[in-house]
């Protein structure tokens, strides 16, 4: 048990740190980079609670692709770091009592000491004996699975609608057919032009230029 609180306070102090590192790097890279340091160590805290399924997923999801994506957004992008720091100041009274919420909801839930039902116990299907994965999948994809297959439905349709939004037809954009690419001729491509002859290019004489200078 000693060890067990070691790595949950020693994860819990990186996972603390890190958070606050995040809004308090001046480079946004930085804080990226410090975010997913978090999500990390969260994610160690997540396999210490016995919620393998929630650690995966975090690292999956959003150390493996999210933060991924908005690193390389944030490097590839020419931010002005100097403007983004001149409304500090005046987003921090709604910063604070967003803060003063989050805090007072965490206060009220460590003060409810944990009386719900605890899921995966031994009220849950297959009892302590089945994994918190396997008991998440069974309660999914048998109690949950019409309301599952309909938010993947709505996903999807939001998916290709995002594509047909942003799909523009512009007349200026290069775009390539690959049918045509295929059906191309020889002579769609290359032209053949018979030019006569204009003749040797003009060579200056350089040796009796030569024999000049030595009889001067």
């Amino acid at each position: 048990m000693a060890v067990t609180q070691a790595i949950f306070y020693l994860f819990a102090t990186v996972l603390v740190v890190a958070a606050l590192m995040v809004i308090t790097a001046r480079n946004p890279v930085h804080s990226v980079l410090f975010l997913v340091l978090s999500f990390v160590n969260g994610a160690g805290l997540f396999l210490l609670a016995g919620a393998e399924f929630l650690a995966f997923t975090l690292i999956l999801v959003y150390v493996g692709a999210v933060m991924v994506l908005f690193l390389f957004v944030l490097m590839m992008l020419d931010i002005n770091l100097q403007r983004m720091r001149e409304g500090f100041l005046n987003y921090l009274p709604l910063g604070a009592v967003i803060a003063f919420v989050l805090v007072v909801e965490m206060g009220a839930m460590l003060a409810a000491g944990g009386s719900g039902a605890v899921v995966g116990g031994d009220g849950a299907l297959g009892g302590t004996e089945a994994g918190n994965t396997t008991l998440l999948g069974r309660v999914l994809y048998d109690t949950y699975l019409l309301p599952f297959e309909v938010a993947a439905l709505v996903l999807l349709v939001a998916l290709v609608a995002a594509i047909a939004l942003t799909l523009r037809h512009r007349p200026d954009v290069k775009k390539q057919d690959p049918g045509q690419q295929v059906r191309v001729r020889r002579e769609d491509r290359v032209r053949l032009v018979d030019m006569p002859t204009e003749g040797a290019p003009y060579a200056p004489d350089t040796g009796a230029t030569g024999s000049k200078g030595g009889e001067g």
